[in-house]
């Protein structure tokens, strides 16, 4: 099957781009009228509250990775599991200054962290927040990813196709790597709208069983990573997601 794409690019992503995606979050959160904070969000049982609080969280517990890597000292992104679902859950019914202001200063504060990073920081081997191994030079992808996705999550007319096309198009890789690495994923290939083909499953033994799904990479990294269908066509129902 020549030409299709079977495994992604590792790419290191920056702190501006990171500055970036958070200056468009903020701006998105400050359309929101006093209210919207209780609102659905695409994260099941998560408010749009309990999304902004998360993205703040989330920016102090990378804050304290970064630490980690330049003291040497071991500091977890959170203490526990238990406590960072208390602090979602205590933030997420505040005001919508207030959430806003949280996200901005938290934000803040770790990019000015993230200027004390040097390569040399990337020696000391750091716990993610889901408990896998990382790197300094991991965080800043980690970051934009986390804002990303949980931009498009706020359901406020902010959508993937928004993003930059060179972010869309990383995570769309990763989340295909992720998902073809399991024994689960159906077996299909994903064409975008430019002619690139993504593989995943064992097609070779699937034969016509095969999935032929094609949507701009915006709309297949929408359905890969949230389940969304505007955009995305199948030549037979679309398949089931482990």
């Amino acid at each position: 099957m020549d030409g299709l794409w079977r495994y992604g690019a590792v790419m290191t992503h920056t702190w501006d781009e990171v500055s970036e995606a958070t200056d468009a979050l903020i701006e998105t959160i400050e359309t929101l009228p006093e209210g919207a904070q209780f609102e659905p969000s695409l994260c099941a049982g998560w408010t749009r509250g309990h999304v902004i609080t998360h993205v703040a969280r989330n920016a102090e517990g990378i804050g304290n990775l970064i630490t980690w890597a330049v003291t040497g000292v071991e500091t977890p992104m959170y203490p526990s599991l238990e406590v960072r679902n208390a602090a979602i859950e205590a933030g997420a019914g505040r005001s919508m200054k207030s959430l806003r202001d949280d996200v901005r200063n938290a934000s803040t504060w770790l990019g000015l962290g993230a200027r004390s990073l040097s390569p040399k920081d990337d020696a000391t081997e750091l716990i993610m927040g889901d408990s896998t191994p990382g790197r300094a030079s991991d965080l800043a992808t980690r970051r934009l990813r986390e804002v990303t996705f949980h931009h498009v999550d706020l359901l406020a007319g902010y959508g993937f196709a928004d993003a930059p096309a060179e972010h869309v198009a990383y995570f769309l890789a990763r989340e295909i790597t992720t998902l073809a690495a399991r024994s689960d994923a159906p077996p299909m290939i994903l064409r975008t709208t430019d002619g690139v083909d993504y593989v995943v499953g064992d097609i070779e033994v699937a034969g016509d069983q095969t999935a032929y799904i094609s949507g701009s990479r915006a709309a297949l990294l929408g359905w890969l990573a949230r389940g969304l269908t505007d955009g995305v066509t199948c030549d037979s129902p679309l398949p089931q997601l482990p």
